[in-house]
């Protein structure tokens, strides 16, 4: 799945970006937390459990088509006018080979790759890359470890957040399953936008909750950027 694609259908715009990025703004104005948001069509390629497919299929049809070769040769003699030796094998290896390239085609589709990538392969491969992120953007270097990532990967339907060490000592990872889970069912709405804002928003409360923002006397620097930041396509390979 592109990244281009999973913009166009979460209908994310410009205007959204500037309204996810003024949400986490106001959120940390309130706390002396750190709150990054990252979005990716799809934490891997999944190359492999999309070619095992195709070809499982391939097979399948050509143990399928192998009970008619009798009716195969006869309506090759008519087409041909007397069909070579070579042409019946030639026929079932163009028409497995084709029906493989076809569904290998047809798994790129997010539906289809979910119903082939077992669950637990995607929720394992989501988790890591969340992580890799975590480390690559920062989030886990704040002053007081107090920085989290709302992870998402559209393919998957997957959200993660991670908390870094200081949160997760007064925070219970439990509330912020929760907020995963209601992200994930806002983004499968036609209010994506929303869902992100709500997220942030719930996220800033526990935050500011824990990690109240300083005295205005006192400064309380901005360590992360604010935003939704889109992950390359190319940045979800394994």
């Amino acid at each position: 799945m592109t990244k281009a694609s999973m913009l166009r259908r979460l209908k994310l715009e410009d205007t959204t970006f500037d309204t996810i990025k003024t949400a986490v703004a106001q959120a940390e104005s309130k706390t002396t937390g750190e709150i990054a948001l990252a979005l990716t069509a799809e934490s891997a390629r999944y190359s492999v459990y999309e070619l095992m497919a195709a070809l499982c299929v391939g097979v399948f049809a050509f143990a399928v088509l192998l009970p008619f070769s009798g009716v195969i040769q006869g309506f090759l003699d008519k087409v041909m006018w007397g069909a070579a030796v070579w042409h019946l094998p030639a026929f079932f290896g163009i028409s497995c080979f084709g029906i493989t390239a076809i569904l290998f085609w047809v798994a790129n589709v997010p539906a289809v790759d979910r119903l082939i990538i077992p669950q637990s392969v995607r929720r394992r491969t989501v988790y890591n890359r969340a992580l890799r992120h975590f480390v690559e953007s920062g989030v886990y270097a704040t002053e007081n470890r107090s920085g989290i990532l709302i992870f998402v990967s559209y393919m998957e339907r997957e959200v993660r957040i991670l908390a870094d060490s200081g949160i997760s000592a007064k925070i219970d990872p439990a509330l912020w399953n929760l907020i995963a889970v209601d992200l994930a069912e806002g983004l499968g709405t036609a209010d994506a936008t929303g869902a992100f804002v709500r997220a942030v928003e719930r996220c800033g409360e526990l935050l500011a909750e824990h990690f109240p923002a300083p005295a205005a006397t006192e400064d309380n620097p901005n360590e992360l950027p604010d935003g939704l930041v889109i992950l390359d396509d190319e940045e979800g390979e394994e």
